[in-house]
């Protein structure tokens, strides 16, 4: 297991703690944004809009380890290429690509800067571990654990960007009205986005064998995971012709 140094030990420690705490709080309060914010007379905090509040609170996880690489002025190490392509690639996406077309509801000021420290730490955290302690044979790349992680890892973008997709379609430019999603993984899971990043993160954690990664990979699956549940709840409630076998996260269990 890789990046074992007394601060990113401690640091993914503290990740998994939060990791804890945010199961037990979504799986009773969904995090209030999205589908699960108030409206009308009940909203009385300062909203953003999701185009600026999603580029503003994925800007760290794309800036942070950057920052580190530039500082440490060389990336040929193979912990470096791995941050580059696949945490930088997936946080260059939902920062520049993802914000630019989202349809969303305007999330909660609180919400977007509670996003802002995270991805700041955790980028930190994946980028100093990649960056300055992790360390890989010379033939990792051909070990099962890299090339099963980096295929898992590209399947799970390609669901997270394909839902996302077809969740964007649903809506005309001015409608922030839901419908029901169809296609794809949505044929299967309610949170079908949900379910293409939690793959997406466990792929990166195999492939990197880092525990600061498999702390992430953690995290997303705590934080998200319990979120699927909820849209699967309000999609039942909302919908009277809601497919009634399609699961809520993982196909065919839950």
């Amino acid at each position: 297991m890789q990046c074992n140094q007394d601060m990113d030990y401690y640091m993914s420690l503290c990740l998994a703690i939060i990791s804890v705490v945010f199961l037990i709080r979504q799986f009773t309060y969904p995090a209030a944004y999205g589908k699960h914010v108030a409206t009308g007379k009940k909203q009385n905090e300062f909203m953003v809009s999701a185009r600026y509040g999603w580029f503003i609170q994925e800007l760290p996880s794309f800036l942070v380890p950057v920052v580190v690489i530039l500082y440490r002025q060389q990336c040929s190490s193979l912990g470096c290429k791995m941050l580059s392509f696949m945490f930088c690639g997936h946080y260059f996406h939902r920062t520049f690509i993802y914000s630019a077309f989202t349809r969303g509801r305007p999330s909660p000021l609180r919400i977007v800067l509670m996003a802002v420290v995270f991805c700041t730490y955790n980028g930190f955290l994946q980028g100093h571990c990649m960056v300055y302690v992790a360390t890989y044979p010379k033939d990792w790349c051909m070990d099962l654990r890299f090339l099963s992680g980096v295929l898992i890892f590209c399947l799970g973008m390609g669901i997270n960007i394909h839902s996302d997709y077809i969740l964007r379609r649903l809506r005309k430019p001015s409608e922030v009205a839901y419908k029901i999603p169809q296609g794809g993984m949505f044929n299967y899971v309610s949170g079908a986005n949900f379910f293409g990043e939690i793959v997406e993160w466990c792929g990166y954690a195999v492939a990197t064998w880092s525990l600061p990664g498999f702390a992430f990979a953690f995290f997303t699956l705590c934080c998200i995971g319990p979120r699927a549940y909820h849209h699967h709840k309000f999609y039942l409630q909302s919908f009277k012709d809601y497919p009634s076998e399609r699961k809520a996260l993982i196909p065919f269990i839950f």
